[in-house]
């Protein structure tokens, strides 16, 4: 009996010791290194995966005690994916609670709405989030694509506008999934507010969803534009919408002339009488709302009043009275929203 007591205390006092020891190495001893180093965090990613960049980095020295004291303290798996910058020398236990907390480094980008993925893979060039060409060549993928379900489609139109944290020098295809998820989780809902059939598919609503983006910035005005497009469709004639065929137009300068409007392209909305073959931006939802719901209104065309706002006219008589009241002759057109002046 006595051997087992002096054995257990023994026992007791070596956890004991350990304690301390670990306690004091995570809490007092500091990185073996000075300066500051970066270490990527993938999602996903093992932690004994990390602990052991940390060492190869010389940000902690001893890997087991760092792995120990993590997984015996519950924070093992609540570590934050993410680019962490680390000033040394740190203690360990600093180290450790940058990552539970999620302190790295992270760029918050707005995509705005009615951006083409050319633009998108600009914006986030720009910002250094990704390189432009990586991203529109993964874009680009057909295995991405049909891992998507838009093989047939495109990636155009289906990344939503929002505002994402990324890392820098993100997997191209990570961004195009998690936009392409956020798209589909916020148009889920309007599945079901969808009461009648318009005769158009699911990516037929995105096409033109794109096409009101583009023609209008004021959200109360989207169920018109989308009911002079409904409306123009049931009937057979032609969108005639400038931005449309501006998209259609390779290194479009600026300046959309009459000449274009005569063009040969499968975008040019003048010449055919039906819906482009794709998406010619990415809308927001407002605009996928107001092509899943026009206004009801006879109303056929629509001009620019110069000042953000369009006037809507049922009858070509009144849309040729509103284009002289609001449209100078030019042979030069505005290059946004300047709606059908013919016929």
């Amino acid at each position: 009996m006595k051997s087992f007591l002096i054995t257990l205390c023994l026992i007791i006092v070596s956890a004991v010791l350990f304690a301390g020891f670990v306690f004091s190495y995570m809490f007092f001893s500091v990185s073996p290194k000075s300066g500051i180093v970066e270490i990527r965090v993938e999602q996903g990613e093992p932690f004994s995966t990390v602990v052991r960049k940390l060492r190869d980095q010389k940000v902690v020295s001893n890997e087991r005690l760092f792995l120990l004291w993590a997984r015996y303290s519950g924070l093992e798996k609540k570590i934050h994916w993410g680019l962490y910058r680390f000033e040394l020398p740190l203690s360990p236990s600093e180290v450790l609670n940058r990552m539970v907390l999620g302190k790295g480094i992270f760029y918050r980008v707005t995509i705005p709405e009615g951006l083409t993925v050319k633009e998108i893979a600009d914006l986030l060039g720009k910002m250094g989030i990704v390189r432009e060409e990586q991203f529109l060549t993964a874009a680009h993928d057909p295995e991405l694509l049909s891992f998507l379900g838009l093989q047939d489609k495109g990636i155009e139109g289906y990344l939503f506008p929002n505002t994402y944290s990324f890392i820098p020098e993100t997997p191209p295809r990570e961004i195009i999934l998690k936009m392409a998820e956020q798209f589909r989780k916020s148009v889920e809902p309007l599945a079901g507010e969808r009461k009648t059939d318009n005769g158009l598919t699911p990516h037929e609503i995105v096409i033109l969803a794109s096409i009101i983006e583009k023609e209008t910035g004021v959200e109360a005005e989207r169920p018109l534009v989308s009911a002079v497009f409904h409306n123009r469709l049931k009937l057979k004639m032609p969108l005639q919408s400038d931005p449309t065929v501006i998209y259609g137009i390779k290194d479009f300068n600026g300046n959309l002339t009459r000449k274009d409007l005569y063009a040969s392209s499968p975008y040019n909305t003048y010449r055919i009488p039906a819906l482009p073959p794709g998406p010619i931006c990415n809308p927001g939802l407002s605009s996928l709302r107001a092509a899943l719901h026009p206004a009801s209104v006879p109303y056929l065309y629509f001009v620019s009043k110069n000042d953000g706002t369009h006037h809507f006219s049922d009858s070509l008589e009144a849309h040729s009275q509103a284009v002289k009241a609001y449209q100078p002759r030019n042979d030069t057109l505005p290059s946004r929203r300047k709606p059908a002046t013919h016929d």
